[in-house]
C-alpha cells in the first residue's frame, strides 16, 4: 500500500508523535506509529530503537518481531534479523504475502535460514483448515 504523505508531511507527524510519547512514554500504538515514520524518513537506526523497546514492552506480540526482523535487516545485522523473524513466525506471524515481497527483508533473503522459515510458514498454512 503506497502512503501517499508528502516527506514534510511526515516529519511534522514524526515531530508530533515525539511529542506526545514524551508525555506518555511507553504508549505502545505512538511507539508503533513513530517507528513506521522512522523507517519511512529513513531515519532506520531510530526505527530499530522504537522497535527494541516494543519487543521488550510485548515479547509475545509477532508483528513486533516481525518488525523488529526488518529493522536489523536495514542495518545489515542479518543473523540478529532471521533470529528475529522466526522468532514472530513462532509467536503467530502468517502474513506469507507480505513477507515475500517486502523490501524491507531484501538483506536476509538468500540466507539459508529465510528460505526454511519460509517452508515453515507454508507449511503451517498449508495444515491449517480451511476458513
Amino acid at each position: 500500500m503506497s502512503d501517499a504523505r508528502e516527506p514534510s508531511q511526515r516529519v511534522k507527524e514524526c515531530a508530533f508523535l515525539e511529542g506526545v510519547l514524551r508525555r506518555c512514554p511507553g504508549h505502545l500504538p505512538t511507539m508503533e506509529a513513530l517507528g513506521d515514520l522512522y523507517t519511512k524518513l529513513g531515519r532506520i537506526d531510530e526505527g530499530l530503537v522504537i522497535d527494541e523497546s516494543l519487543t521488550r514492552a510485548d515479547p509475545r506480540n509477532p508483528t513486533y518481531a516481525y518488525n523488529l526482523a526488518c529493522s536489523l535487516a536495514l542495518t545489515g545485522q542479518k543473523e540478529q534479523a532471521i533470529a528475529a523473524l522466526n522468532r514472530a513466525v513462532h509467536l503467530g506471524y502468517d502474513d506469507l504475502e507480505w513477507l515475500l515481497k517486502d523490501d524491507d527483508l531484501d538483506s536476509i533473503r538468500k540466507h539459508p535460514h529465510f528460505v526454511l522459515i519460509l517452508v515453515q510458514l507454508k507449511s503451517r498454512q498449508n495444515n491449517s483448515p480451511a476458513t
